[in-house]
């Protein structure tokens, strides 16, 4: 096995588990105001469906998502710039660190797609819609990423980062395909 392998499987045995650890504590704990914002609006939509006011419904979504968007564009910026201090916080591990920091920057750089599909997937959840953002999750993460992961880590020998890659592929179309749906307007026929 060569160095690079070596340090894969090292990553991966012994460092993987803070890896996961350190990214998705900093960033699960970073979107957290995101969701607030899309619960917010899920409620909106609700109300509104609720009242006979399905317009009033989508207009309190798109509002919604451009504070989402200014939120978690902003987010992206400082993950971009300052990923390897982020993730210094968790741990002191370089190799950790190292990986780390790689695996939030790929992730960050999908947070304004992420900020439409999070907003877009808890609108359908506040109309009552719920087997469209399973669909979405399901062909997006489950068909999508997991392949495309193994393809571009193993297949394609691109390691690590093929799994990152994967990950904001898969985020990316989900906010491409929630806000094609949410367009349709399905979701407004929705009895509540």
């Amino acid at each position: 096995m060569d160095r690079y392998g070596a340090d894969c499987c090292d990553l991966w045995f012994r460092g993987a588990g803070r890896l996961y650890d350190c990214d998705s504590g900093g960033d699960f704990f970073s979107i957290l105001p995101s969701w607030g914002l899309c619960n917010a609006a899920a409620t909106l939509v609700g109300q509104n469906l609720g009242a006979g006011k399905p317009e009033r419904a989508e207009d309190s979504v798109w509002e919604a998502a451009r504070y989402n968007l200014w939120l978690m564009s902003g987010l992206s910026v400082v993950f971009l710039i300052f990923a390897a201090a982020v993730i210094g916080v968790f741990t002191h591990e370089p190799m950790v660190i190292a990986a780390g920091a790689d695996c939030l920057r790929f992730i960050s750089a999908a947070y304004a797609f992420l900020s439409y599909g999070m907003m877009m997937e808890q609108a359908f959840n506040g109309a009552g819609d719920t087997y469209t953002p399973t669909m979405v999750n399901l062909v997006c993460c489950w068909v999508l990423q997991i392949p495309l992961a193994w393809t571009l880590a193993i297949g394609m020998g691109f390691g690590p980062r093929g799994v990152f890659s994967a990950i904001t592929v898969a985020e990316t179309s989900v906010a491409i395909l929630a806000v094609l749906l949410f367009r349709r307007g399905r979701w407004k026929q929705q009895k509540l």
